[in-house]
């Protein structure tokens, strides 16, 4: 609903690939292992008993929006738990390591290659990874917790990883293992589903490229529109919204109004701000006349980043 800045628990969205397993949070524990000194075994007290840090965060499904079906896949919430980190440095990761996998407890039987004589079924736990550089440099979170109380067990409960600025597809649920190596992991949610195809123009020619879906885009949205008694013939009206992306911070919003000039929206005081997580905004849009009107919004970042349109090459030349 956009009324509040933390999303209740009411409004909290959920998306499993692998369906949801079944835990124990008595006997759940945590292995990070691989190419490593020392592998370690973490059960979940041990965890809790680890440096907490409360973590804000908007976190959006990679698929919010792409169609009318599927609206409202983003929340935004305070993750707490214990930096990854420092847990990985103390496993003493071997030199040659350049990726970090994260394993969900929930796992299915894939088919490879369909329909061929090399077919094959194997049963695989769902996993998403990110490299040893930015797996150690950004600040991402064992966590147990969102907005003070234990996290469900539809959102990840017990232990769910929190990545910061990334799409929901790589905070993994249900998190029992990490383990470090020193080439690529190719899983199906890493590499053949939940990747971005967008089409590339060079040379008069449209090359289709695939990539990872990772990093948050610059987005913002438009909530509602309230209106004040009507002024004659016209109507006063203002709108409310809000804007997000993966961390860089956003300079401002600017709205649209019936194709006509930008004009720069007010960031909203009362509400909270964190580098990851959504910004509310509202802009009064003056009297206008009874009828059908268009809005539009775009968010444009510290950087000079404008969200782009549909008209744009970015999402033109995208599928989904």
């Amino acid at each position: 609903m956009l009324d509040q800045w933390v999303t209740p628990q009411d409004q909290v969205f959920n998306v499993q690939h692998y369906g949801m397993p079944e835990v124990d949070p008595n006997t759940f524990s945590l292995t990070i292992d691989g190419m490593v000194g020392k592998p370690a075994q973490y059960a979940m007290e041990d965890i809790r008993g680890m440096p907490k840090k409360d973590q804000w965060m908007t976190l959006e499904c990679s698929g919010n929006g792409s169609s009318k079906g599927f609206m409202d896949a983003i929340y935004n919430s305070k993750w707490t738990g214990t930096p990854l980190a420092p847990l990985l440095e103390q496993c003493q990761p071997d030199p040659k390591v350049t990726e970090v996998v994260f394993y969900g407890k929930d796992t299915k039987e894939e088919t490879l290659r369909p329909g061929t004589n090399r077919e094959l079924k194997i049963e695989v736990p769902f996993g998403r990874s990110m490299t040893l550089e930015d797996a150690m440099q950004h600040p991402l979170l064992l966590a147990y917790d969102r907005n003070g109380t234990p996290m469900e067990h539809r959102n990840g409960a017990p232990l769910r990883l929190i990545v910061p600025g990334y799409y929901g597809i790589a905070n993994v649920k249900w998190l029992p293992r990490i383990e470090l190596r020193d080439r690529r992991y190719m899983g199906r949610y890493m590499a053949r589903d939940s990747v971005t195809v967008r089409a590339e123009e060079r040379d008069g020619a449209l090359t289709h490229v695939e990539t990872s879906v990772g990093r948050m885009n610059l987005k913002s949205i438009i909530a509602r529109v309230t209106r004040r008694p009507t002024q004659g013939d016209k109507i006063p009206l203002r709108a409310y919204g809000a804007a997000w992306g993966d961390g860089t911070p956003i300079d401002r919003v600017e709205v649209q109004l019936n194709g006509w000039k930008w004009q720069k929206a007010q960031w909203d005081p009362s509400a909270q701000t964190s580098r990851y997580c959504w910004r509310f905004f509202w802009i009064d849009l003056g009297e206008v006349p009874a009828g059908k009107h268009t809005l539009v919004s775009r968010a444009i970042d510290v950087q000079g980043r404008i969200q782009p349109s549909t008209e744009d090459d970015e999402i033109a030349f995208k599928k989904t």
